[in-house]
């Protein structure tokens, strides 16, 4: 995540079913699963893809997508916090503030071409008063979504996490304006009682 915090909803359990089991795979996060489940639900990435994880850090999804994009492909890692490195030559990493007014264009240092497939995990430290999390959630999910508009490819997908509320119905028709085809999942990893869930896009319009 770029930052952390306890998701909003109940206490949950650190050491529950997922967690054991991304350890036992060596995962390094339980929420890699997540994103494997989205990414084979929607068929959003295949090898040889080359695809932008946001709010990477610690590296689960980064596992993941980079196994899926195999090594002909590229899997791009950025995040507040440094990602150890996972040994393998489809990965970049790169300690970036997404928020930042030069982010794109340092980006573009990692790769300048386009992306098929642009995924967010971006979360904000949570305050407790859900409407201050719920904006600052949606803050990021809109930024990860204009990145996705100026770096993906037309036809590419578009993966974001966010909380919940009140303000969620005019992100997912943001969404619809860039996509051609748009689902809102919550993934069986989910802590339960979490507000979070993801919005998926495919088929980016062309620009």
């Amino acid at each position: 995540m770029l930052v952390t915090g306890q998701p909003m909803g109940k206490p949950y359990r650190p050491k529950d079913h997922y967690f054991r089991k991304a350890k036992q795979a060596g995962l390094r996060a339980r929420s890699a699963f997540k994103i494997e489940e989205i990414a084979r639900r929607f068929a959003l990435v295949k090898r040889g893809d080359r695809v932008l994880d946001l709010g990477a850090a610690p590296g689960g999804f980064l596992q993941v997508l980079s196994e899926m994009v195999g090594p002909e492909g590229l899997a791009i890692g950025v995040d507040l916090a440094p990602i150890q490195p996972l040994g393998k030559r489809q990965v970049r990493t790169a300690v970036l503030d997404v928020l930042a007014a030069d982010f794109l264009g340092q980006l573009s240092k990692l790769h300048p071409g386009e992306l098929d497939a642009v995924v967010s995990d971006l979360a904000p430290k949570t305050t407790g008063i859900r409407s201050t999390d719920e904006a600052r959630s949606l803050e990021l999910a809109r930024r990860a979504l204009t990145v996705a508009r100026a770096k993906g490819r037309p036809g590419s997908s578009f993966v974001a996490k966010l909380f919940m509320g009140g303000d969620f119905e005019d992100f997912r028709e943001e969404v619809r304006g860039a996509f051609e085809e748009v689902k809102v999942v919550r993934p069986r990893a989910t802590r339960g009682g979490s507000f979070e869930v993801y919005v998926v896009g495919r088929g980016l319009r062309r620009r």
